[in-house]
């Protein structure tokens, strides 16, 4: 009795905190960044979730099934990519139109890989399943933490659940969709005006206002002579040209 007496003497003495507030703030030692960078990725797939709704909607709108609809936020996984085909498919595009505008879309992703190869590092397997989730959002919260063990964190915990509730969203959209006419709502109309939303923040970048307003013009005089979907095809052509073509520095520009 006095071994154990004097054990439990010497761990009061010891121990200030419950074991549960023991493990919590070892837990923060090692991972302070741990809980907002949890709450910072939960905010993300809500909202991720609720446009997931909308692109199910608008997605059945457009002509396609329920499972077609899923398969594609399952497979593709890029928001503005997805709109991008189903805007070509509901204003009376063929799907390789709408699929060639997705691509051309989706291609930014490429150049994600570099910076969130650095952070996460996979190895072997791993790569095909983390390329999956390399997105806007998961290469943002990435790159952003101070740490290759935060960035790791972050990349998977926003991927997983945005990916999560963009599957689930899609699904219940698609439900909803599928049970309403969705021609009396004006969710045609619906796809390009979310793309646009989702376009409208990368205009404050250097030269973006330019090359809308050049893709813009292209794509109106198209509209009443090509197929659909071949204007938006050629806009993309002018933001690739425009995104090519090499620019003056600024010292440059300041001889001149």
């Amino acid at each position: 009795m006095r071994y154990y007496r004097r054990n439990i003497v010497r761990m009061s003495e010891t121990t200030h905190f419950s074991p549960r507030d023991r493990a919590k703030r070892a837990t923060d030692r090692d991972f302070p960044e741990r809980a907002a960078i949890t709450r910072a990725a939960a905010g993300i797939a809500l909202y991720a979730g609720a446009f997931g709704v909308t692109f199910g909607a608008i997605a059945i709108a457009s002509g396609l099934t329920v499972l077609q609809a899923l398969f594609m936020s399952v497979v593709a996984y890029t928001g503005a990519s997805q709109f991008a085909f189903v805007g070509v498919l509901g204003a009376g595009g063929s799907p390789l139109a709408g699929l060639s505008a997705a691509l051309l879309l989706g291609t930014r992703n490429m150049f994600y890989g570099v910076p969130v190869t650095q952070v996460v590092q996979p190895r072997g397997l791993q790569r095909l399943w983390t390329a999956h989730f390399v997105i806007d959002e998961t290469t943002a919260m990435a790159v952003a933490q101070r740490d290759s063990r935060a960035g790791r964190y972050a990349f998977f915990a926003t991927g997983i659940s945005l990916f999560s509730l963009w599957t689930v969203g899609t699904l219940a959209g698609a439900l909803i969709g599928s049970g309403i006419n969705t021609a009396a709502f004006g969710l045609s109309a619906a796809a390009p005006a979310i793309f646009l939303a989702l376009l409208w923040p990368q205009l404050s970048r250097h030269g973006a206002t330019t090359v809308a307003i050049a893709s813009a013009l292209v794509t109106l005089a198209l509209i009443p002579i090509a197929p659909a979907g071949v204007p938006i095809l050629a806009a993309a052509v002018v933001a690739v040209v425009v995104g090519a073509s090499p620019t003056k520095s600024t010292g440059d520009e300041e001889a001149v």
